[in-house]
């Protein structure tokens, strides 16, 4: 199965995630197939904390990929935003 989920990097104490499409079957900070952007939880000032491609997320939506816990909330949370906005 195709996943939307989040790869770590960055430092220690200092986390930084990709959101990934990858198979289900990989490590987390393995292959992946493509980048749909990057959250940042340690964002300061003017800084972006989370930037998606939202284009790109639709159309593995489309083609049934499933997304993690997390990304599911952050998805949400950047809807409502732009809802705001």
């Amino acid at each position: 199965m195709v996943t939307i989920r989040m790869s770590r990097t960055g430092s220690k104490k200092k986390p930084f995630y990709h959101i990934v499409v990858t198979d289900s079957r990989n490590k987390r900070d393995g292959r992946s197939l493509e980048r749909l952007g990057y959250f940042n939880p340690s964002a300061i000032g003017q800084e972006v904390p989370l930037k998606l491609n939202m284009e790109r997320i639709n159309y593995w939506l489309s083609k049934g990929a499933q997304t993690s816990d997390r990304v599911a909330k952050l998805l949400k949370d950047n809807a409502n935003a732009v809802n705001v906005a």
